[in-house]
């Protein structure tokens, strides 16, 4: 059966796959273990962190710091954290693992590098990874093609199963997308502009009070990471390696605003073929890729929408959004200087975090490259 033809949203495995969360007891982690509780495929069976953390419940281990609005899941409650230093340990109870760790770049590098060789597949929250030639850095409705860079990857690994694939920047969300939806019209100038929520730097307002009622404009390596991240994303495969689009140029500012979950994206373009207004909506109205023609269980129906109304999209009325999945587009209209200018709105520890790697790691199994030990 083609893949195109299976819609794995009600597709049933006889045994779920068998999960590790690396770096479990902070923000992005506990994303994830609310993001797979009860989910159709996957079953946390391992949560591991920091040796401070290790040898304790979950429960214990997270203590006071539960920064979910929902409850911590009955079932990972009394699982005893795993020292995640401890690769050997935590990947022969697992089929995969996702990584969500604290740690500097190279140590992230390294780590990943070292579940990958225990066969263990990757998918990654961290940053650490998006720019190594052979790691796929997806959205998945984008570039999913960019996962058969991984037999490259495998190679150089010396690997049968393990891989590392990675998700990109939470700021990129609300905005690169719409590039793809528009390529025929070649997207040649970007400026961005990105009002970004505390929970993408790992903080809800208790933690950080100082946020109430300010604005920080500086997000160390957010513009970096929001002027390139596209490019990759847009990018193609050469020679067993992602190389970068040439087009659009992109500039961006980054700010952060005193906002919990949501990032927005106040968005210029210029195109080399300009289209019409109505020509730009019904292209992201309609735009799908592989999550949606494989139904995927955690597929937005609709990945963007747009609004009509001039005042939206707004973070507290949609946010949330297909649970979190879905990007909301507005305000596109002709602009003096540039051709269009519009406003994205992306949940940032959802589709931009967590649920956009739980999303890789769907599309992954749907493809084969993730199964069972």
């Amino acid at each position: 059966m083609k893949i195109e033809e299976c819609d794995w949203r009600n597709y049933k495995m006889d045994q779920k796959l068998k999960v590790g969360i690396l770096g479990a007891t902070g923000m992005v982690g506990q994303r994830f273990i609310t993001l797979l509780d009860g989910h159709p495929w996957f079953e946390v069976v391992t949560v591991a962190a920091s040796p401070r953390s290790a040898g304790r419940t979950y429960e214990e281990a997270v203590g006071d710091r539960w920064k979910m609005t929902v409850p911590m899941p009955e079932a990972v409650k009394k699982l005893v954290v795993a020292n995640v230093n401890e690769v050997k340990k935590v990947a022969s109870g697992v089929d995969f693992v996702f990584s969500a760790v604290d740690m500097t770049k190279d140590e992230i590098r390294a780590i990943e590098e070292d579940y990958a060789k225990t066969e263990t597949p990757v998918v990654s929250n961290n940053s650490a990874h998006r720019w190594t030639p052979d790691v796929p850095m997806v959205i998945p409705e984008v570039n999913a093609e960019h996962f058969d860079v991984i037999e490259a990857q495998k190679k150089r690994l010396g690997t049968v199963r393990g891989f590392i694939a990675v998700k990109p920047n939470c700021s990129i969300q609300s905005y690169a997308p719409c590039l793809a939806a528009w390529k025929e019209f070649v997207p040649k100038e970007v400026v961005v502009t990105t009002y970004q929520a505390i929970s993408g730097a790992g903080k809800t307002f208790k933690d950080w009070p100082e946020m109430v009622e300010n604005i920080i404009p500086y997000i160390g390596g957010e513009e970096e990471k929001s002027e390139q991240e596209p490019l990759r994303v847009l990018g193609r495969i050469e020679d067993g390696q992602i190389v970068k689009a040439e087009l659009p140029k992109i500039t961006c500012q980054c700010v952060r605003v005193p906002v919990l979950n949501g990032h927005t994206a106040a968005v210029f373009v210029n195109f080399e073929k300009k289209p019409t207004k109505e020509q730009l909506i019904e292209k992201i109205v309609n735009f799908r890729g592989f999550p949606q023609e494989a139904g995927l269980p955690s597929a937005p129906g609709q990945f963007i929408r747009y609004m009509e109304e001039d005042n939206r999209p707004q973070v507290q009325q949609d946010v949330d959004y297909e649970n979190g999945m879905g990007i909301s587009i507005g305000r596109l209209r002709e602009d003096a200087m540039f051709d269009y200018k519009f406003i994205g709105l992306s949940h940032n520890t959802v589709r931009g975090a967590a649920g956009g790697a739980v999303l890789c790691a769907e599309a992954l199994t749907a493809k084969g490259l993730i199964r069972a030990k």
